[in-house]
């Protein structure tokens, strides 16, 4: 129970102690605004890119541990 509850205490503190990262924003828009290419397009892709990579990665994690936990309780059962 002592783990939970300090586990609980550590991400409230992570979440509420973390610094403002607004200046990549202002930055990245100013790169976009200034340039006549098609960077834009260039850099949406990135973005996406490194926002589904760790969605894919808890995804595979996931589901190496259905199927060992599955497996387990496959064997127990029996």
């Amino acid at each position: 129970m002592k783990k939970v509850i300090l586990f609980t205490v550590l991400i409230v503190l992570a979440l509420f102690w973390s610094e403002p990262n607004i200046a990549q924003c202002s930055m990245c828009r100013a790169v976009v605004e200034n340039n006549d290419s098609n960077i834009g397009q260039g850099l949406n892709n990135g973005i996406l890119y490194l926002m589904g990579f760790p969605y894919i990665m808890i995804m595979a994690v996931g589901i190496l541990l259905f199927r060992k936990f599955s497996k387990d309780h496959k064997q127990a059962a029996a």
